[in-house]
């Protein structure tokens, strides 16, 4: 019995491989499903290790959870190449911005995660199961995109929790995923919240991941991602008047280096 359930098993691996050999869809639909299987299980597993070492919501449980997503990479081929970790180390708070292209932004997150850094992401990702659980417990902080009066509050009190409690904010300005090998229009909240705390922004970059991820062309291979992190922009000084030049100088310098990275003329 055990002979013939260990050929079966056999079988449906070689089946299985032989697919995603021929098929760049089954491949793809294989890769997604193992990701979003690997996502489900560690957040279930890293949500236990978040309670018994920190007993609730918190940041510090970020370290847990990139303990647990950054082997992530590894199943899939993914390589990361990292430049300027040393502009992280700001003397107090600080807003990190960073393109926002697929699913497979979490491991690049936490790829180079620093120590006290939250999230700002929408609300619906707290009702995704064990997922929305961990990305509680992490602390991540949560805004209602559709009601821009409601997401304006949320910002104002992260401005003052994020000086009080000496952390970083980590916010994808674009507001949604790209993944075109471009940067779509920023939205100005981020850079709001810089100015109001006055608190430098630091710009992160990733290249395009299009080659090696593509969900309309059903492409997921191994690839290499190449990261960079930029220096610090001061605001000290800035008034809201400032806010439409601080964005604009922000994604005309992303644009660049983002076009660098992928080895794309800008």
């Amino acid at each position: 019995m055990e002979l013939g359930w260990l050929l079966w098993g056999t079988a449906v691996l070689l089946l299985l491989h032989v697919l995603m050999e021929l098929s760049p869809t089954v491949n793809f639909a294989l890769r997604i499903s193992f990701y979003c299987l690997l996502c489900l299980v560690s957040s279930a597993l890293a949500a236990v290790a978040c309670l018994l070492v920190n007993g609730g919501r918190t940041v510090k449980n970020m370290r847990i959870i990139r303990a647990f997503v950054r082997p992530f990479k590894y199943f899939f081929g993914v390589r990361f190449e990292v430049k300027g970790l040393e502009n992280f180390k700001v003397e107090g708070p600080a807003i990190i911005v960073s393109n926002h292209q697929s699913i497979l932004d979490m491991m690049g997150l936490m790829e180079i995660l620093p120590d006290n850094c939250v999230q700002v992401g929408k609300k619906e990702l707290i009702y995704m199961g064990s997922v929305g659980l961990i990305i509680y417990l992490g602390g991540v902080i949560f805004i209602n995109r559709k009601s821009t009066s409601s997401a304006k509050m949320v910002m104002s009190e992260v401005a003052k929790t994020m000086v009080a409690e000496n952390v970083k904010v980590w916010v994808y300005p674009e507001g949604t995923r790209n993944c075109t090998g471009d940067l779509l229009p920023f939205k100005k909240g981020a850079f709001h919240l810089a100015i109001q705390a006055q608190v430098p922004v630091i710009p992160v970059v990733y290249s395009s991941f299009t080659t090696f991820y593509n969900p309309k062309m059903k492409l997921f291979t191994s690839g290499k991602i190449k990261v960079e992190v930029l220096p610090p922009i001061e605001t000290k000084g800035l008034t809201s008047d400032d806010v439409t030049d601080l964005t604009d100088r922000c994604f005309n310098t992303m644009r660049e280096t983002l076009f660098r990275l992928s080895g794309r003329p800008s």
